[in-house]
């Protein structure tokens, strides 16, 4: 049995201002409309011969993650979901999941583990380097996958790969090497047995659980602690495990490479046949895209003038180019960037000024999820803040209060069901109702189709945070 593993926790900050911290790379969607969690999930279930896909994220992406594999319409897997409350890197992501699959399937078992945010279309090579992997790690060995190098890349860990084993397409690893310079780069593209770490493995669950145990008994120790103190409960045949936040927060910040690759004497690689790429920067992301006579590659509405060697992504917004040369234009709804190809792995860097002066871009959208739908903020001002919400049919908002803003909703779309005070009302498209400050309120869709409305706020302080919840159907209960 084969078991994947979707590790869906990286920020993916070099691609700001479209990956943000609430809704991160793996959610991003691709210029085929799929995003990359997507596109894992279906590639988790072409491997899938019974049994369970399971996914180790954030708590906060739970109900993205599920509308996701939702929307990607795969039969034969079904999901559980291991919810972390904050990242703990690699090396205690994949130790929680080969206990829940050492304790459900035995020792035995294969874990396939996966990134959530890495792209590969040829999905019948996939399967058949898989396979290899499979036979390796039956016989007690860590296998990771390594990339054959096209570039002298510096972005990238290399794996120094050594004598074949036996008859299998897969060799022994002598080293692993960290990011290097360009020229170490290029002599090891000139050497011919170095391979990118793909940062993906297959390995039983009996395996990796005993090397974890030999090279890093102190992540295990309070990896066995978190998982003791789990809480699992099944909803709408999914499994949601959450881990308590102080005995979680006590596991160790290690990746496995770290913790057990570089230290096991029993790891393999295996040479993919499959195109990879981890949708790193721009530059990654625009060579999916087909470039025009002037090698421009445009996703949105752009007019050029004079212009080549470009990069343009709007999501609204016309952008005009004129007269310029090799650069990447990425525009939203409330953020522009502007660089060059050779700067693009700078761009974390905008993200952590950003963070540094607490400024609402590096972490959200102007259109934010939510378990029920979403919200998008139209314009704010002293004292008052319009939004769009939209409201998933038979989905509801909790039951709270605001203690400093007033609202007032008007329904253009739909029906809605709402408990404002002690009276519960529904309001028509073009009506509305008004919400006092203090008072007890909730929104129901009780309809088949979305229900929009505006909200308009009034008040002293506007913030996400002026919310006390009492009753909430996606467990956000704040009393």
């Amino acid at each position: 049995m084969l078991i994947p593993i979707i590790l869906s926790g990286g920020a993916g900050t070099r691609l700001w201002p479209v990956s943000r911290e609430g809704h991160p790379k793996p959610f991003m969607k691709l210029p085929d409309g799929q995003s990359l969690l997507e596109k894992t999930y279906r590639r988790a279930a072409e491997v899938v011969s019974k049994g369970e896909v399971i996914t180790v994220t954030n708590r906060d992406y739970y109900f993205m993650s599920k509308d996701e594999y939702i929307r990607a319409k795969v039969s034969g897997a079904h999901g559980v979901y291991l919810l972390e409350p904050m990242g703990r890197n690699t090396a205690p992501a994949i130790a929680l999941a080969a206990l829940h699959v050492r304790e459900k399937y035995g020792d035995n078992a294969l874990m396939l583990v996966m990134a959530a945010d890495h792209l590969i279309n040829d999905t019948c090579h996939f399967v058949e380097s898989v396979t290899v992997a499979k036979q390796l790690a039956q016989t007690g060995m860590l296998v990771t996958f390594g990339i054959r190098p096209n570039a002298p890349e510096t972005g990238f860990g290399y794996i120094e790969s050594g004598e074949a084993l036996g008859d299998s397409q897969g060799h022994a690893v002598k080293r692993f090497v960290e990011k290097p310079d360009l020229d170490t780069a290029r002599s090891y593209l000139e050497a011919g047995n170095y391979l990118w770490n793909s940062g993906m493995f297959c390995f039983t669950a009996g395996t990796i659980l005993e090397e974890l145990e030999q090279h890093a008994p102190e992540v295990m120790k309070a990896v066995f602690a978190c998982f003791a103190g789990r809480k699992s409960a099944t909803v709408e045949n999914s499994v949601m495990c959450e881990f308590s936040t102080a005995l979680f927060e006590a596991m160790p910040d290690i990746s496995i490479d770290y913790a057990v690759m570089e230290k096991s004497e029993r790891v393999a690689v295996v040479p993919a046949l499959f195109e990879w790429s981890d949708i790193g920067s721009w530059d990654a992301l625009g060579r999916l895209v087909e470039p025009d006579n002037q090698q421009n590659r445009i996703i949105g509405d752009a007019v050029l003038v004079d212009t080549k060697n470009t990069y343009i992504q709007t999501e609204g917004r016309v952008v005009a180019a004129v007269g310029i040369d090799d650069l990447i234009i990425v525009d939203t709804d409330d953020a522009l960037l502007v660089t060059r190809p050779g700067c693009v792995q700078d761009v974390k860097k905008v993200v952590h000024r950003l963070k540094t002066m607490d400024h609402e871009a590096y972490r959200l959208h102007r259109t934010v999820y939510r378990p029920w739908g979403t919200y998008t903020v139209l314009e704010q001002g002293n004292g008052f803040k319009i939004k769009r919400i939209e409201v998933k049919p038979g989905a509801a908002l909790s039951m709270q209060i605001h203690h400093h803003r007033s609202e007032h909703w008007i329904v253009v779309r739909g029906m809605a069901k709402v408990i404002n005070g002690d009276n519960e009302i529904f309001i028509n498209t073009n009506e509305s109702t008004y919400i006092p400050a203090g008072h007890k309120h909730r929104l129901e869709n009780p309809g088949l189709l979305s229900l929009i409305l505006i909200e308009v706020q009034s008040g002293e302080y506007l913030g996400e945070d002026d919310i006390v919840r009492f009753d909430d159907n996606y467990g956000r209960t704040t009393l």
